[in-house]
């Protein structure tokens, strides 16, 4: 485990703090470097498991992991859990590193509060974009992404939920919680609504407080699992 990084602030705003947890050591590399390389974000420490990125979250008040599932230990996935229901880190997001998108663990980490995830392989550009969406508030869930997630949910292993569930949104809540679903952005969300992003992201953050979901991509989730939006579904 180690610890780096320093919570300078920059132009216009405060530098992002980042973790990166991953057992291979060359993987944390690349990513500290090109993270690094950014005026806006920092790593701020190292962990090649579980149990010890969650010490870091503590001791860094870092904002963002990239959390590898698959590691000695206690693996990523069980240490999203963790974070996730952990009050003291409640301002951590969770970024998942998968080799594959379609990865099965997927879909329990994004239920476990992840904020998304990235594929091992994404560009310079997509990994910084997105480490900066998340920590704006985003869910990391391209169209691409979010079409290999739902492809898992259509197998007959994930079981539905009452859609009475969804009765408390307002019609136009809903109609945010349709765009989300289809891995728009705010921005995109806004150009096809007419509407502001700021006034798309407060009618998101509604929808979430009052389905008491942590995170927008598991309201994501839950739009397929009610069947509000189902696969195959277009815009």
């Amino acid at each position: 485990m180690n610890q780096h990084g320093s919570s300078a602030a920059v132009e216009g705003g405060t530098v992002i703090r980042v973790v990166l947890a991953d057992d291979q050591t060359l993987i944390r590399a690349g990513f500290r470097a090109l993270i690094d390389s950014a005026p806006d974000l920092t790593v701020v420490g190292e962990a090649d498991d579980g149990e010890s990125a969650i010490e870091l979250l503590r001791s860094t008040r870092a904002d963002i992991v990239l959390m590898d599932i698959r590691m000695p230990g206690l693996d990523g996935l069980a240490a999203t859990r963790k974070i996730c229901a952990d009050e003291d880190l409640a301002g951590v997001k969770v970024i998942v590193l998968t080799t594959f998108e379609l990865d099965a663990y997927v879909i329990e980490a994004v239920q476990a509060g992840a904020s998304g995830f990235l594929g091992k392989g994404v560009s310079p550009s997509e990994l910084l974009d997105g480490i900066r969406s998340v920590a704006a508030g985003d869910a990391l869930l391209s169209p691409r992404a979010t079409r290999a997630l739902l492809a898992r949910f259509s197998g007959s292993d994930q079981a539905g939920i009452d859609p009475s569930v969804l009765e408390p949104l307002t019609g136009r809540e809903r109609e945010m919680v349709v765009y989300a679903a289809h891995g728009l952005s705010n921005q995109d969300i806004a150009e096809r609504a007419f509407l502001s992003p700021l006034t798309v992201k407060t009618h998101i953050n509604r929808a979430m407080m009052k389905l008491d979901l942590r995170d927008r991509a598991q309201l994501v989730v839950l739009a397929y699992r009610t069947g509000l939006v189902r696969p195959g579904d277009t815009l």
